[in-house]
């Protein structure tokens, strides 16, 4: 398997971070096989905890976290909002989130404009908390951004970012064929090609 490396010293946890699709939940067969027990609700919060401590303009904290556990009241409706792709490996996930910020700051009620960038910023101290727990956290788009927002029962002052599917590292043989393949580690593109002085594609 591919192996991160970085030219610069950074901490490794920037490095393990990754996105798997192979996950376990509360399936029918992980129960057989003992695997794949939920997440307990202190792990659940912990990852909240760790993104309620990310900045944002103002100190506003624009971002929300709906979310729905595997066998709960909830979880169809999360489920039945993405494409048959991502259903197809989310099925064996723990939890599902709905991530959405507010489009507004509170104290005057007026636009901000970094409310997405903000709410980013929140979802990757999320996904490194996983990270550091030995947990799979996966981020996606792939699903009806319109039908999330009212099954979530959100108002127009809000607006959906992403989805993001939760749970413990799974077996990748219980990945669809045609994922299996795809189930590798990627690399970044090269800093020469992200960071520029002072003119945006500048050499």
């Amino acid at each position: 398997m591919f192996t991160r490396k970085s030219p610069y010293t950074i901490n490794k946890l920037f490095l393990d971070r990754w996105s798997p699709r192979a996950m376990s939940g509360l399936s029918v067969v992980a129960k057989r096989a003992k695997e794949g027990q939920a997440i307990a609700d202190e792990q659940l919060m912990t990852l909240f905890e760790a993104a309620r401590w990310a900045p944002s303009s103002y100190n506003n904290q624009p971002w929300r976290f709906v979310y729905a556990t595997k066998n709960s009241p909830h979880w169809q409706k999360f489920f039945d909002l993405m494409v048959p792709f991502n259903q197809s490996w989310t099925q064996n996930a723990a939890v599902l989130v709905i991530i959405l910020s507010r489009k507004k700051f509170e104290f005057n009620n007026e636009p901000t404009r970094t409310h997405s960038f903000d709410t980013g910023a929140a979802w990757m101290s999320l996904a490194l908390q996983g990270a550091l727990m030995g947990l799979v956290v996966h981020g996606m788009e792939g699903f009806d951004y319109d039908k999330a927002h009212a099954v979530v029962e959100a108002s127009d002052d809000y607006v959906v970012e992403a989805m993001c599917a939760i749970g413990k590292p799974g077996r990748i043989q219980d990945l669809p064929p045609e994922l299996q393949k795809k189930e590798e580690i990627s690399d970044r593109r090269p800093l020469s090609e992200i960071v520029f002085q002072g003119v945006l594609g500048s050499k």
